[in-house]
């Protein structure tokens, strides 16, 4: 009797199951829902990225180092080879100047303490990007689509510090400037306005290894630059 129980629950099922599969295509009539009159199933992904060229220029801050406030301009280009896979190259010019925290620790009336502080410049590079999930947001009868995009690959860092100002007993004030190449990856979110345009927010982050500002036993660390930019889209 359990087997048959069983049984009869799987082939309702299964029936069903055939009954309400929806393929990619397939859309369903809600005039009274949404403006465009078409809803269109889970399946489906109404923007398609493969084999499209795409660009975004957009502006941002720094959320990375506790002595300097900076802001990032970013251009991006990329390419999808597949719906999930692609290639895009950044490149990010920054700008960034003491902050505060900074001015608090620095005391050049007495013995004092010098902020160490590296402000990127720019970087550049390249990364592999994979684009496996995408939502639909229902909100106000309007559906709003998007794809959440990670990325991962190697990125050129110019930055600037005041590295002779803490190894030296004078107090050097003059800069250095060093190049660094380190991992490069990315997290984004894409939003549709339209076919060709779209609004993307992304977290940036280049990852290096460079020489503490250290006058003994100073050794190679890693360092971190975060940017979050909102960037304009347009797709070819």
């Amino acid at each position: 009797m359990n087997k048959f129980i069983v049984f009869s629950f799987l082939l309702v099922n299964f029936f069903f199951s055939i009954q309400s599969y929806a393929a990619e295509g397939d859309a369903y009539d809600f005039s009274w829902l949404d403006p465009d009159k078409e809803v269109f199933v889970l399946q489906n992904r109404k923007f398609r990225k493969a084999g499209r060229l795409h660009a975004t220029a957009g502006y941002g801050m720094t959320t990375s180092g506790a002595f300097v406030d900076a802001t990032a301009f970013q251009g991006r280009v990329g390419y999808f080879v597949k719906e999930e896979m692609g290639v895009e190259f950044v490149y990010s010019m920054n700008s960034g100047e003491e902050n505060s925290t900074a001015t608090s620790v620095r005391n050049p009336g007495g013995p004092g303490s010098f902020p160490f502080r590296r402000i990127v410049d720019s970087y550049m590079g390249a990364m592999f990007l994979w684009s496996p999930f995408y939502n639909k947001i229902n909100t106000f009868n309007k559906i709003i689509y998007m794809d959440w995009i990670l990325g991962i690959g190697f990125a050129k860092l110019e930055e600037t510090n005041n590295r002779n100002e803490i190894t030296t007993s004078g107090g050097d004030t003059s800069l250095t400037t060093e190049s660094h190449t380190g991992i490069m990856w990315d997290i984004g979110a894409k939003f549709y306005i339209s076919e060709r345009w779209d609004l993307r927010i992304d977290l940036t982050s280049v990852n290096y290894s460079a020489t503490e500002a250290k006058t003994v036993g100073a050794e190679d660390v890693m360092y971190s630059n975060y940017d979050l930019t909102v960037a304009l889209g347009i797709t070819f």
